[in-house]
C-alpha cells in the first residue's frame, strides 16, 4: 500500500507529465496545429473507477461487461472524460466517505500511471487539448458527492490538490448542508455553509455538480455561483418525469449561468414508459442480489454473471431506443441553448439500461451520426459532443485566476 507521501508524489509527477508543455521546437510560419476530424468528444461523467475498485479492473483488458476501457475508448473517440469518485452517502459514517474517496482517488491515479501511451492525468483544459494532440485519453477526477468531505472546506481543497476538478454537493442522500434531489429529508436548498462550500469551489477553479441535489439547492447554487454550474448525467423533465431531471427553468437558470447539463444515458431517467417496465425486473433483481451474495469474494466472476441478468433484462422489457436521447438533447437544445449542452454516459453504472446502439462507450459514433441524422450541423455536434464542456472548465479557471 502506498504511503500518503508516495501516493502525493505519484499524482504530482502524472500532474506534471500531463501539464508539461513540449520542447520548443522552430515552425515555420505556414504551418498550423492539424485539427482533428472528429469532433472533441469530452464526457463528463464516467462511473469505471468502481470497477476499478472493485475488481481490480486493467483498463487495458476488455470485457463484454465493461462499458469503458481502452480499446473502447479509442474505438468511441474519447478525448477527455470525468471518471467519479463515487461511494454511499447514506451506509457509512462521514469520516469512511472520506477515506474511501481518498482510496479511489488513488485507484484512479495509479491506473492511469499504468498506461501512459494511452492515459493521462488532467486538471486543466489546456491538458485537454494537449492529450488530443498526443493521441491520448485526458483523464479527470470528480467527486460525485458533498459527503465525500465531511463539511470541511479543507478536505476540499485538499482533493483539489490531488486533482478533483468537480464536485457533486450530493449524491444519493443529503449532507447537513444540502438536499439530494431524491430524498425530503434534509435541507431544501443550500445552508449558510453549503453557499461556504460554492464560493471556495469557485475560488479554487473546481466545477460544482448538482446532478444529484435538490431543485431549490440548485437554484441557489446558481445564484451564488461566479462560474458555471454542471449537471454531469441527468436529463429533462419535460420529456421524462424523473426527479434528478432539470426542468425548464432549471434548464433556463443554467444556460444563464453558462452552465452545462451532460445528458445522461439511464433510460429510466429518459423515459417513463421504460421506467414504468423496471417493475417487471423484480425476479431479476432478486437473483442479483443471490449473485452478490455468492460471487463476493470474487467479483469479476460476479461481474460476468450480473452480465447474464443484465441481457435478461433486455430480453425481458427492452431498451429506449437512440432516439429517445436525442429527444432530451433537442429538448435541453431548444430551451437552454446549443451553447449549454453536453453528454455524461455514466456508463459501468446502468448496466445495460441505456439507449440502443450505445451499449458500451465504443459505440458513441452511433450518437454523432442520430444527431447530424436529427439536422445538428457539424458545428452544434462539436459542442454538444465536447466543446461545451471545455469552455466551462475555462471559465471556471479564469474565475478562479481572477478572484471573482
Amino acid at each position: 500500500m502506498l504511503t500518503r507521501r508516495e501516493w502525493g508524489l505519484s499524482a504530482a509527477t502524472l500532474l506534471a507529465a500531463c501539464a508539461a508543455p513540449p520542447e520548443p521546437q522552430a515552425v515555420p510560419e505556414e504551418a498550423s496545429v492539424p485539427v482533428p476530424m472528429e469532433p472533441l468528444y469530452f464526457d463528463l461523467h464516467i462511473d469505471t473507477p468502481g470497477r476499478m475498485v472493485g475488481e481490480g479492473l486493467n483498463l487495458a483488458e476488455s470485457f463484454e461487461y465493461t462499458h469503458v476501457d481502452i480499446p473502447k475508448m479509442r474505438k468511441g473517440g474519447l478525448d477527455a472524460g470525468f471518471f467519479a469518485v463515487s461511494t454511499p452517502a447514506r451506509s457509512q459514517t462521514p469520516l469512511s466517505a472520506v477515506k474511501n474517496a481518498m482510496l479511489i482517488t488513488d485507484v484512479i491515479v495509479e491506473e492511469v500511471k499504468r498506461h501512459p501511451k494511452d492515459l493521462c492525468l488532467a486538471t486543466t483544459s489546456d491538458d485537454v487539448l494537449r492529450a488530443q494532440r498526443d493521441g491520448s485519453v485526458a483523464i479527470f477526477i470528480g467527486i460525485e458527492g458533498g459527503h465525500m468531505i465531511d463539511s470541511s472546506l479543507e478536505v476540499l481543497r485538499q482533493f483539489y490538490r490531488l486533482g478533483v476538478r468537480y464536485m457533486g454537493l450530493s449524491l444519493s442522500g443529503n449532507t447537513p448542508w444540502v438536499g439530494a434531489a431524491e430524498y425530503d429529508d434534509g435541507p431544501e436548498g443550500l445552508t449558510d455553509f453549503g453557499k461556504d462550500v460554492v464560493r471556495e469551489m469557485n475560488r479554487l477553479g473546481m466545477l460544482i455538480d448538482m446532478s444529484h441535489a435538490a431543485d431549490q439547492a440548485f437554484f441557489d447554487t446558481v445564484e451564488i455561483s461566479s462560474a458555471p454550474i454542471l449537471n454531469t448525467h441527468a436529463a429533462c423533465r419535460a420529456v421524462s418525469n424523473h426527479p434528478r431531471n432539470l426542468t425548464d427553468d432549471m434548464l433556463t437558470a443554467l444556460a444563464q449561468n453558462g452552465g452545462v447539463l451532460g445528458v445522461a444515458y439511464y433510460a429510466g431517467m429518459l423515459d417513463d414508459d421504460f421506467r414504468g417496465r423496471m417493475s417487471q425486473l423484480g425476479e431479476l433483481n432478486r437473483q442479483r442480489g443471490l449473485i452478490r451474495e455468492e460471487f463476493a469474494d470474487n467479483k469479476k466472476r460476479m461481474s460476468e454473471e450480473l452480465w447474464k441478468i443484465e441481457t435478461a433484462g433486455v430480453d425481458l422489457i427492452g431498451q429506449v431506443p437512440l432516439s429517445r436521447l436525442i429527444d432530451h438533447i433537442e429538448h435541453a437544445v431548444a430551451v437552454a441553448g446549443i451553447d449549454h449542452v453536453g453528454i455524461g454516459c455514466d456508463y459501468d453504472a446502468v448496466g445495460l439500461k441505456v439507449p440502443e446502439g450505445l451499449e458500451n462507450i465504443g459505440k458513441t459514433p452511433n450518437l454523432i451520426a442520430a444527431l447530424k441524422e436529427r439536422g445538428f450541423s457539424d458545428d452544434d455536434v462539436g459542442k454538444v459532443m465536447g466543446d461545451n464542456m471545455l469552455r466551462a472548465l475555462r471559465t471556471a479557471e479564469v474565475v478562479s485566476e481572477s478572484g471573482a
